[in-house]
């Protein structure tokens, strides 16, 4: 087993986002966005009752969260934001500014 850190690792889960939004039958809802690295870049992956929207891969975090809200929009869900709680395995303390996304016009 590897003992490198999670952020210097090739590949494998390298952050936790929270988001936070509404859904289609407007239940406000929280859930966790784990962000992997991959051989090509970067994918998050959120699960929320039955449902698990996987992310496609994208060069830089940041896209690999809007990829998953834009899906999520896509299915309903609305009021949508996102902030970085877990870098590696340091916890940030809720310190990190929220990223709120526009509902789709």
């Amino acid at each position: 087993m590897s003992a490198l850190p999670l952020m210097l690792k090739k590949e494998g889960l390298v952050e936790k986002h929270q988001l936070e939004g509404v859904d289609p039958s407007d239940r406000y809802f929280s859930r966790a966005v784990l962000v992997n690295r991959t051989g090509s870049g970067y994918t998050a992956k959120v699960m929320y009752e039955a449902l698990t929207v996987q992310g496609d891969s994208y060069s830089t975090i940041g896209a690999a969260v809007l990829n998953i809200v834009e899906k999520l929009q896509g299915l309903g869900f609305s009021r949508i934001r996102t902030r970085a709680n877990f870098k590696g395995t340091r916890y940030l303390a809720e310190k990190e500014t929220w990223v709120e996304y526009a509902d789709p016009a």
